[in-house]
Parts: C-alpha cells; sequence; structure tokens
C-alpha cells in the first residue's frame, strides 16, 4: 500500500470532496448535541444489526433493543452476535481515542470480542472465498501465520504512519480493501473490517463518535460491493471500488444526519409533551434518558439520578398514561418503549 496507480483521478477527488463534506456535517450535528452520548447506544447498535445481517445474522429491532436492556439471558444467537459487535465497536473506538493507534492486536482483540473466544491469526491452510449460490471458489488469501502477521504489519504500518498527500476516505478504502484481502481471521472478517472503516475515520479526526452506519449503504448495495473487491483482484479496478467506498460515506453521512436530526426534534416534541402535561417530572436528563434506548425501565431512572426505584417506576407509568412511553413484560421485568424512537430507528 498504496498501489502503484493513480488513486487522485478527478472522479476520485470530486466525489471525496462531496463525502467529507456530508461527513463534516454529520460530525458538526453531533457535537451540537446536548448529550452525544445518547446516539451511541441507538446508532451504535444499528450499524451492529446491519454489520451483521451482511453475514447473514438476522435479528429483529424489537428483539435487539430490548435484549440490550432487559435482565433476562438473551438466547436467540444471531441477537448474541449482533451486541457482541456493538462490544467490538464500543471498544475498538476507546482504544483509539486513548492510544490513536490501529494495531494487528487491535484487530485480533476485535475479533475475539465478535465471536466471544481467544480467536487468533489463522493458521490452518485451506482458506478458500467461495460464492454462496455456486460454491466457485472466488478467492484464496495468503496462507501462514507468519505470512499474514507481515501483511498486516505493512498494512499497520501504512494506517498509522501520517501521509497528507493521500485523502483519508481514499485511504479508509485501500486499507478495507487490503484487510479483507488478508482475510486474517477464520471468521469474522468482514466485521472486523467494517469496524475498522469506522475508527479509521475517528483516529483521522473526521468523525467524534462512532455512529456512522456504513453497513446500511453495503446492505443495500451488496452484489456491487462483493463485486468490486473482486474486480480490485482479477483487475486492478481500484477506481470503482474507491468510488464505492467514498459514496457509501456520503450517503450514510447524509442518512444518519437526517436521524439525528429526526431524533433530535423529537427529543424536543416529547419534551415539551412531559413538560406541559408532567411539570413535576420533567427535566431534561429525563428526556435524555428516554431517548438514550427506545426501551428504558426504572433502574436507568435511577443511574442518571433523577429518582429512587419506587418513584422511578411511578415516573415511567405516568408517562405511558401520557402516550410518551407503551410499557412491555419482558419475562419477569416491564420495560418501557419509546415508540417515537423505535420507529424512527427502524426507518
Amino acid at each position: 500500500m498504496p498501489p502503484k496507480t493513480e488513486l487522485e483521478t478527478k472522479a476520485i477527488l470530486k466525489a471525496a470532496i462531496a463525502a467529507n463534506r456530508a461527513l463534516a456535517k454529520l460530525d458538526g450535528s453531533i457535537t451540537q448535541l446536548p448529550n452525544p452520548a445518547v446516539l451511541v447506544d441507538t446508532i451504535g447498535l444499528q450499524e451492529a444489526k446491519a454489520s451483521s445481517e451482511i453475514e447473514n445474522i438476522i435479528t429483529t429491532h424489537d428483539e435487539l433493543y430490548q435484549s440490550a436492556v432487559a435482565d433476562r439471558r438473551v438466547e436467540n444467537p444471531a441477537t448474541k452476535e449482533v451486541l457482541f459487535y456493538k462490544e467490538a465497536l464500543w471498544y475498538a473506538y476507546e482504544q483509539v481515542k486513548k492510544k490513536g493507534l490501529i494495531t494487528t492486536n487491535l484487530c485480533v482483540k476485535i475479533v475475539q470480542l465478535l465471536k466471544q473466544n481467544q480467536a487468533a491469526i489463522r493458521v490452518i491452510p485451506g482458506t478458500q472465498i467461495r460464492n454462496d449460490r455456486t460454491g466457485e471458489i472466488v478467492y484464496t488469501p495468503p496462507e501462514g501465520e507468519t505470512i499474514i502477521r507481515n501483511k498486516l504489519h505493512d498494512l499497520e504500518q501504512f494506517i498509522n504512519i501520517p501521509d497528507d498527500s493521500l485523502d483519508p476516505l481514499i485511504k479508509m478504502a485501500l486499507i478495507h480493501y487490503q484487510f479483507e484481502a488478508i482475510h486474517p481471521f477464520a471468521d469474522g472478517n468482514g466485521r472486523t473490517g467494517r469496524i475498522l472503516n469506522i475508527i479509521y475515520l475517528v483516529q483521522q479526526g473526521l468523525l467524534s463518535l462512532p455512529v456512522i452506519y456504513l453497513s446500511r449503504y453495503v446492505i443495500e448495495h451488496k452484489a456491487e460491493y462483493y463485486q468490486r473487491l473482486r474486480e480490485v483482484t482479477e483487475k486492478e479496478a481500484w477506481q470503482e471500488w474507491i468510488l464505492y467506498m467514498i459514496k457509501a460515506v456520503e450517503a450514510t453521512s447524509v442518512h444518519t444526519l437526517s436521524k439525528i436530526e429526526l431524533i433530535s426534534k423529537t427529543m424536543t416534541m416529547v419534551g415539551k409533551t412531559i413538560e406541559k402535561k408532567l411539570p413535576k417530572i420533567y427535566s431534561k436528563d429525563l428526556v435524555e434518558v428516554l431517548f438514550h434506548r427506545p426501551y428504558c425501565k426504572r433502574q436507568f431512572l435511577e443511574a442518571a439520578g433523577i429518582a429512587k426505584l419506587k418513584t422511578a417506576g411511578s415516573y415511567l407509568a405516568e408517562l405511558e398514561k401520557i402516550g410518551v412511553l407503551k410499557s412491555v413484560q419482558v419475562g419477569k421485568e416491564k420495560l418501557y418503549l419509546n415508540h417515537q424512537l423505535l420507529t424512527i430507528l427502524k426507518k
């Protein structure tokens, strides 16, 4: 890396300008929120759900968001894997914010969190990427732990050594292809690679929180995603691949921004409703807790210092009476659904 070909073509630079503008607008909207952390669980779980769906790990919005807050044990394997993705994404984000580096060891830790085991660099030979429909071998990644580690070391150097001559979005596309081509793990490479996309944008100062929803674009253009990857390998078709990834950033930034704006608008509207109908319990902190996740419970109000458990239960019941929340029984536990927030997240 980088490949010996023209990377900054007119088409790529034009696309990069538009994508950087959209990304900057998104990041600006995040930093202007009174409590940006409100978005971490909501958008973060959306990204986790979508990225896992690309690997045919499917769960529903209701089951996912309930499982994220309920005390009962999560039984659905797909839901478990999505929650593990969010855990891995948040861990990677915190490490990059703390240390500023994206390393092989971090990649290993990400895949271990995704798989909830002690996964390591591939050592068993014979790995092949096949077409799910035809069974055709479409790619054979490098073999041998030493070879794979050497290639990851080169990639690590490419990621972390500053290069002001290359737009970060172009570089992100190169990094993603190279990681997927190395295919360092027996499983979890796609999800790890998509986490790397997000934390690279954080590392480069283009994103304050890991809330961009890139996997949504990949789902909507899944066939093209794999086609573009394959064409780089077979035809050195870098421009088409880079354009695909840059357009993914732009489209995702626009979509995520509209979602954030709608969440903010709805928070304001719900806050006014509570202030008008239940002025004795209204507070900005209460509204933020209600929008932290689609499902709320009395322990969340207590943890935020809003009310003790018994009083918190009364608050949630009052909020249900005025239509802000809807109670749902999950096992032995009562959760309260912010139906307006869930509707936004499903879009």
